[in-house]
C-alpha cells in the first residue's frame, strides 16, 4: 500500500520540506543521507543526496555552479529558470510531488528544492557501487565475449543497446517493493515481441505486493509462476549479454532487476534450458557434437541410475552380453539405500564446494575421492559400481548448462530411484510416466514446457536438436508468437 503523503505536493515554504524530509529520509540521523543549504540571490536553496549513490565530483560541480550564480545574475524572480539552465547534466527533471523527490533521493539522485517554488529539480547524478563486467564463471566460452551483466541496471541496458542499435528496443523501467522500490526493467524489440506477452509481463510485475526483493530476480521469477512448489525452471537466467540479446531478437522478452546480475528470460521451454553459448562459438558440425552429447549427459543423469537399479535387482532383463553388469558382492547395506547415501554424498560435496574458499577446494575434492570415497569400499558400506555410477550421474547433472534446471533433474532422478527401488518395472514405469506428463503440463507464461516435443513441430525439433547455421536460421520460433517472422530480409527476385 502508498502511504498517503506520498501525493503530498511540494510546498512553497522550503522550511515544510525540510521538515518532510527530516521526517521520511531520516536527515541528521542516517548518515549517508546527505543535507547542504545554500543562499542564491538571497533566497534558500537546499540539496538533497545520499552518499555512496552519487558521483561526489559532479555534485561538487553543480554546486559550484550555483554559487556562481550570484556573480553573474541578478534577477530573483527567475531564479527557478536559471537554476534549471544551470544544472548541467544530460536529465534534469522537475517533479511536483514529495513522495516522488523520495524516491529519486533514494535511488541515487539528487534533488533541488528553491524557496517559494512548488517542485523540485532531480538530477541523475548516480553511479552505484559495483564490479566491472567479467565473463561469468557459470556460462564459460573457449571464444567468444568476456563482458557479463553486472548487478548495476544501468550498466546491463547499455550492454545489451550496444548489440542492439535499434530504435525499436525498448526498456521500460518500474519499481517493486513498498520499501526497497526496486528497479525492474522488461527489454523488448518493439516490432518482433508479442504485446500480448510484453502487456502480461508487465501486468505481472505490476501486480507484486511486497515489501521488498532482496532475492532480486529470484523473488521477481516466483511472482510470475502459478504453480510455487514447482521444482522445474519456467523461466531461464543468463548473465550473458551475447545470451540475451539472440533471444531478444527471436521474440522474447528480458527482465532485469536491479542489484542482480542475472537476467531474466520469457517465456522459455525445456529446452531453452538445454542449450550453452558455446554451441554457437563453434562450426555447426562441432556446435551439434556438442549439444548432442550434452543431451546424452542429461538423460544419464536422469535414467541411468534407476536403470542400473532395475537391471541389479532383477539381472533377467539384461542379455547375456550385459550381464557383467551389477555388483559382484551384494554387500552389508542393500543397493537402493547405497545410491541414496551415495547422491547424498554428492549434495554434501556440491554444497561444501560453494562454501570452501577457492585454495582450499582442491584439498577437499582429494579428500573426497581418495579417503571418503576409497573408504567406504573397503569397509562394504559402498560398492564400487554404485561410487561409478553415481559418479556417471553427477557428471552428466554438471554437463547440464542449466544450473536450475541440473537441479531439479536431481530430483526426479531420486523419484525414479525410489519408484524403480520399491516396486521394479511397474514402479519405474510410474514414476516416468508421472515426471513425463507432469512436465506436459506445465507452462512458462501460456508457452507449453515441452514444445517443440509435444505439441510436436518438426521443424522446430530438428533446430533443436541440430545447431543450425546463422544463414539457414531465418525464421523465428513460432511458440514467442513474433509479429516479424523473418529474422533476415528477403531476397528480391
Amino acid at each position: 500500500m502508498k502511504k498517503k503523503n506520498d501525493k503530498m505536493p511540494v510546498s512553497a515554504n522550503i522550511i515544510r520540506n525540510q521538515e518532510y524530509m527530516e521526517k521520511r529520509i531520516g536527515i541528521n540521523v542516517s548518515f549517508d543521507v546527505g543535507f547542504r543549504e545554500f543562499i542564491i540571490l538571497k533566497k534558500k536553496v537546499q540539496l538533497y543526496y545520499v552518499n555512496g549513490l552519487c558521483d561526489t565530483s559532479t555534485i561538487q560541480e553543480l554546486l559550484e555552479i550555483m554559487i556562481g550564480i550570484n556573480d553573474v545574475e541578478s534577477n530573483k524572480k527567475k531564479l527557478p529558470e536559471i537554476i534549471e539552465n544551470r544544472l548541467i547534466h544530460q536529465q534534469v527533471e522537475a517533479v511536483n510531488t514529495m513522495g516522488e523527490v523520495v524516491d529519486q533521493v533514494l535511488s541515487g539522485l539528487v534533488a533541488f528544492f528553491v524557496d517559494g517554488e512548488k517542485q523540485a529539480f532531480i538530477v541523475d547524478v548516480r553511479t552505484y557501487p559495483g564490479r566491472t563486467p567479467e565473463e561469468p564463471d557459470t556460462e564459460k566460452v573457449i571464444r567468444g565475449s568476456r563482458d557479463g551483466y553486472t548487478e548495476n541496471i544501468i550498466e546491463n541496458t547499455a550492454l545489451t543497446r550496444r548489440r542492439i542499435r535499434d530504435e525499436r528496443l525498448r526498456n521500460e523501467m518500474l519499481k517493486v517493493g513498498e520499501r526497497s522500490k526496486t528497479d525492474v526493467c522488461i527489454s523488448y524489440v518493439q516490432d518482433i515481441a508479442d504485446d500480448d506477452l510484453v502487456d502480461l509481463i508487465k501486468e505481472k510485475v505490476e501486480s507484486i505486493e511486497v515489501d521488498g526483493i532482496a532475492m532480486a530476480d529470484k523473488a521477481v521469477d516466483e511472482f510470475f509462476s502459478d504453480k510455487k512448489w514447482n521444482p522445474y525452471p519456467l523461466v531461464r537466467y543468463t548473465e550473458r549479454p551475447d545470451v540475451a540479446v539472440s533471444h531478444l531478437l527471436e521474440g522474447h522478452v528480458i527482465v532485469m532487476v536491479d542489484t542482480s546480475p542475472s537476467v531474466i528470460i520469457i517465456p522459455t521451454t525445456f529446452f531453452h534450458h538445454m542449450q550453452h553459448a558455446e554451441e554457437y562459438r563453434q562450426t555447426p558440425s562441432v556446435g551439434t557434437f556438442i549439444r548432442l552429447i550434452r543431451y546424452l549427459a542429461v538423460f544419464m543423469s536422469l535414467y541411468l541410475l534407476p536403470l542400473w537399479l532395475l537391471f541389479v535387482l532383477d539381472p533377467t532383463l539384461l542379455p547375456k552380453e550385459l550381464s557383467y553388469i551389477g555388483p559382484n558382492e551384494e554387500g552389508n547395506i542393500p543397493i537402493l539405500v547405497q545410491i541414496i547415501l551415495a547422491e547424498l554424498g554428492i549434495e554434501f560435496l556440491r554444497m561444501a564446494a560453494i562454501h570452501t574458499p577457492t585454495p582450499l577446494a582442491t584439498s577437499m575434492g582429494l579428500i573426497a575421492a581418495v579417503l571418503i570415497g576409497q573408504i567406504a569400499i573397503d569397509v562394504g558400506m559402498l560398492s564400487a559400481e554404485v561410487i561409478l555410477y553415481v559418479s556417471i550421474s553427477a557428471i552428466g547433472t554438471y554437463v547440464t548448462s542449466s544450473y536450475e534446471l541440473s537441479i531439479a533433474n536431481k530430483l526426479a532422478g531420486l523419484f525414479l530411484i525410489l519408484g524403480a527401488g520399491f516396486f521394479g518395472v511397474k514402479g519405474f514405469v510410474i514414476a516416468f510416466l508421472i515426471h513425463i506428463m507432469y512436465l506436459i503440463n506445465l507452462q512458462s507464461l501460456k508457452t507449453p514446457y515441452l514444445w517443440p516435443f509435444l505439441p510436436f513441430n518438426a521443424k522446430a525439433m530438428f533446430n533443436i536438436i541440430f545447431r543450425i547455421p546463422v544463414p539457414y536460421s531465418n525464421k523465428r520460433p513460432r511458440i514467442v508468437h513474433p509479429k516479424n517472422t523473418y529474422r533476415q530480409p528477403m531476397k528480391k527476385g
